[in-house]
């Protein structure tokens, strides 16, 4: 009875373990976001006409542009900065905490959750899913699926390692 209660253990452990874990692919993307970036452009596909959005419950999209990120894989946390002081864009830092989220049968996302300065999440705990559309050690592409207007379109942010 002994050996089976140890048995039952250990593969309980090894289970909820394996269920916990991050693949090797999230964890060699996550590798590959870490550093420094810029957020070189921001295109839609299939909209037309946007000219003011907010994103990331932030700053007009446009204020993104030139932004400056962060990430830091070994403790999941990182920065953007907004620095475009035209458009009346208000320079910020902001705090994050980032992942790789991985989805059954589907791309993997990047998500974050933006944090106050104490490190608390914001947004009622709410954070943000982006489509890892192409990812290698000088640029990364994100698509976030929206609806404008009733129409079904995407955001692309295109990111260059700083």
């Amino acid at each position: 009875m002994k050996y089976v209660k140890s048995s039952l253990i250990l593969l309980l452990t090894v289970a909820l373990f394996n269920a916990c874990s991050v693949s090797n692919e999230s964890r060699s993307m996550q590798k590959t976001i870490n550093g420094d970036w810029i957020l070189q452009t921001i295109t839609t596909e299939g909209i037309t006409g946007v000219t003011k959005t907010r994103i990331f419950n932030e700053a007009d999209f446009s204020c993104f542009i030139g932004s400056e990120w962060n990430f830091i894989n070994n403790n999941g946390m990182g920065s953007y900065t907004i620095v475009d002081k035209s458009n009346n864009c208000v320079p910020l830092k902001r705090l994050i905490r980032w992942t790789i989220y991985e989805p059954a049968d589907a791309a993997k996302e990047f998500q974050f959750k933006r944090l106050d300065d104490k490190k608390n999440a914001m947004d009622n705990g709410d954070g943000y899913r982006l489509t890892v559309t192409e990812l290698d050690k000088t640029i990364m592409k994100l698509r976030s699926n929206i609806v404008f207007d009733g129409h079904a379109g995407a955001v692309i942010y295109n990111f260059v390692k700083k």
